[in-house]
């Protein structure tokens, strides 16, 4: 027993129907059909109210009308199937979007009833005597909604001009329409040439119809491909995937990067250095090409960040302690260490000392990463945080354990702070220094800002606790604010305002005897004293 693939025509024709994803489509394989052709002008028209649809192009015309009936048989020159390897289905969706479909070219006619073709009823070719130029297509029955919105996006990147119902289409994406470079893939245009605008967004045509895109772009920022028919493919029916997308976006990607090298290669040769710099490094990190800068004394200024205020723990991605340089310094201050440079990873538990440490010492924050692993200025990068650092308290004056609503840490009160990295050392007097799980607070600290560089308090959903950061900070200002007091009366004062022991009865008229530094811990003791005692009190002191 043998077996062998066998197709069955009436399933076939039954399910072909089903194909297609996009009612659209139709329009798309007649234009299609038109530009293969040969056609310089397409005219649609669309008439809502009847629901027909006339495609007329220039192209040239059809001779073998058994062509439009045969499926999966392309009627195609050789030289267009080398080309462009068409698949023989485009003009079947006519058959099923359709009741009736008339198509008139140079001297002859058919009038198709689409039921009965996908019957397999023979149907009459007629001659006509005035010839039509091109091909005419007249559907009827063709239920096409907001054709009138959707038309212009159909024909964004269509090579040839196209009319809907007697308005021209702009087809503003079109090869002919923009500024294109060649490439082995197929004609590119690249956004930002000028500018350095670059972006990654990019809109990709096969025959004229897009085949790839973003979600989102603009029209004014995309990159446009018209790809090389011999070398792609797009899905059946509706062409509107490539084959092996996954590999192809590869590519293409590839291949844009590549016209970026070439056309910041050109600009480098035109633009002076500080030009060339300032217009295109945006574009030359996007793209992998910051080894064009390697060869340069010039610097983006982007890589540079004065510490301007206090570091603290920010996840939220705000820095408003670093600033931009205005200008990048030379290359002659960064070699001569003029202009120091170290790299500093964002603040946190670990590293807040470092971050001190650079802002006392005026070093410049340094993006290294935005430059190539060869470039002159890497040999200049100090990491900073690799260095051990020693934090010490300078005149300790005492330290006590603050339990704040959301951090708990010790507090040191002191002169100064003193910070050593490797050889280098800087005293702070007017902030404090979150380290290892202390916070040292120097005597011209009094804000409670210093909590900041101890957490970023950002819960485990990474939503923001503004609330707790403002108690935290207010108590802590408190705290130093109390430790710092010459006056014994308004520090107890201040502490006892906090326990609201009014709001209690049992303790209405009492007075109590608080002996501080003395008694078990915490280190005070409390008597409540007699009423006579008190009244005794009170007569010694009037006498």
């Amino acid at each position: 027993m043998q077996i062998q693939v066998q197709i069955n025509e009436e399933g076939a024709l039954r399910n072909q129907r089903y194909a297609f994803t996009d009612r659209f489509t139709l329009v798309t394989e007649l234009l299609q059909n038109a530009r293969r052709a040969g056609a310089t002008n397409i005219e649609i028209h669309y008439d809502a109210t009847t629901h027909v649809l006339v495609v007329q192009d220039d192209g040239r015309g059809l001779d073998d009308f058994q062509k439009l009936l045969s499926f999966h048989e392309s009627g195609w020159d050789e030289d267009t199937r080398a080309e462009e390897r068409p698949f023989g289905v485009g003009f079947s969706k006519c058959l099923y979007a359709a009741t009736r479909c008339i198509v008139t070219s140079n001297h002859q006619r058919v009038d198709i009833d689409t039921a009965a073709a996908l019957a397999k009823i023979a149907i009459d070719v007629e001659p006509i005597v005035d010839a039509v130029s091109g091909t005419r297509i007249e559907l009827h029955g063709v239920d096409l909604p907001e054709l009138g919105h959707r038309i212009e996006t159909l024909c964004l990147g269509f090579p040839v001009a196209v009319q809907f119902n007697g308005t021209p289409l702009t087809r503003r994406l079109a090869a002919a329409n923009l500024a294109m470079m060649t490439s082995p893939m197929g004609p590119v245009h690249l956004a930002g040439t000028r500018d350095g605008q670059y972006s990654h967004d990019t809109l990709v045509f096969l025959q004229g119809f897009c085949v790839m895109k973003p979600n989102y772009y603009s029209f004014d920022k995309v990159n446009v491909v018209h790809l090389d028919s011999r070398q792609f493919m797009a899905r059946l029916p509706d062409r509107d995937k490539l084959i092996d997308e996954d590999v192809q976006g590869k590519r293409i990607n590839a291949e844009l990067k590549a016209c970026w090298r070439r056309t910041l290669e050109i600009a480098k040769t035109q633009l002076s250095p500080e030009s060339f710099v300032e217009t295109y490094y945006a574009t030359m990190r996007a793209w992998g090409q910051t080894d064009l800068l390697n060869d340069l004394d010039v610097l983006p200024s982007e890589l540079f960040e004065n510490i301007v205020d206090y570091p603290i723990q920010d996840d939220s991605g705000s820095r408003d302690y670093v600033r931009q340089v205005a200008v990048a310094p030379s290359r002659a201050a960064i070699e001569s260490g003029a202009a120091p440079l170290v790299f500093l990873d964002w603040v946190g538990n670990e590293n807040a000392a470092h971050w001190m440490l650079a802002q006392a010492k005026g070093y410049l924050v340094f993006d290294w990463i935005g430059l190539h692993a060869e470039h002159w200025a890497q040999r200049h990068v100090r990491f900073l945080e690799e260095v051990p650092i020693q934090v010490e308290a300078v005149s300790e004056q005492l330290r006590v354990q603050f339990e704040g609503r959301w951090v708990g840490l010790t507090v040191i009160l002191c002169e100064a702070v003193l910070i050593r990295a490797g050889k280098e050392a800087v005293e702070i007097t007017d902030k404090g220094v979150g380290h290892a799980g202390v916070v040292y607070i120097p005597a011209g600290e009094m804000t409670g800002e210093a909590v900041r560089q101890a957490s970023s308090f950002t819960d485990e959903n990474d939503q923001f606790l503004g609330s707790d950061l403002d108690a935290d900070r207010d108590a802590l200002a408190d705290l130093i604010r109390r430790l710092r007091s010459v006056d014994p009366v308004q520090t107890l004062d201040s502490l006892l305002q906090e326990l609201r022991l009014g709001t209690y009865p049992l303790l209405h008229g009492k007075t109590f005897h608080v002996a501080v530094g003395a008694g078990s811990p915490p280190g005070h003791s409390v008597t409540l004293i007699d009423e006579a005692v008190v009244a005794e009190m009170g007569d010694r002191h009037a006498g």
